[in-house]
């Protein structure tokens, strides 16, 4: 019964949000079709904006990956984690999701391909990739794009909550999971 109700909610929920900004621009005598494509103009001159910071995370992704940092500093970490049942295999996602969620998204599906949907690092994996934040992204993209350039705050503290979203998915699927 929950199940088929959650289905239609999420099936439903979408089409009505839409039907009601409609309903309420009509409503409003809104000019529907001006507002939207100046919305749009200005998505546009947004994204314009925020490629040269798209480029820098990119890169910066590429030289860690292919010089070996990440495998590198997963060797290291190994042997720590594995006081806290975490497996060697979900060390890079830990990595590079403040990074990047493609490749965190990317590391996600070796690990699920490599060992499988049942597998306790595959769970691990999910519940770290869906518990943390592309910290450097979400700063170089939407800071970029209004023009703020003081980061050092929100650097850090962004951090902090990916390390605690780290720490937290690590302690729930050892108590849900392990």
């Amino acid at each position: 019964m929950l199940h088929s109700i959650m289905n239609f909610i999420s099936l439903w929920a979408l089409p009505l949000i839409l039907l009601l900004i409609l309903t309420m621009g009509l409503v409003k005598k809104v000019p529907l079709y001006e507002v939207f494509t100046d919305g749009a103009k200005e998505g546009f001159s947004v994204s314009i904006n925020i490629i040269p910071y798209l480029v820098a995370i990119i890169v910066a992704i590429s030289m860690l990956r292919a010089s070996g940092i990440i495998e590198m500093a997963g060797e290291f970490l190994a042997p720590v984690l594995a006081h806290f049942n975490t497996p060697a295999d979900v060390i890079p996602i830990m990595l590079v999701r403040s990074l990047s969620g493609s490749a965190a998204l990317g590391i996600f599906s070796d690990i699920a391909h490599n060992l499988g949907p049942d597998n306790y690092a595959t769970t691990l994996a999910a519940v770290m990739v869906g518990s943390s934040e592309t910290t450097f992204y979400v700063l170089a993209v939407y800071f970029g794009a209004v023009g703020i350039s003081k980061l050092r705050y929100a650097l850090i503290v962004g951090l902090i909550a990916d390390l605690v979203g780290i720490i937290l998915a690590i302690t729930v699927c050892n108590f849900m999971f392990a």
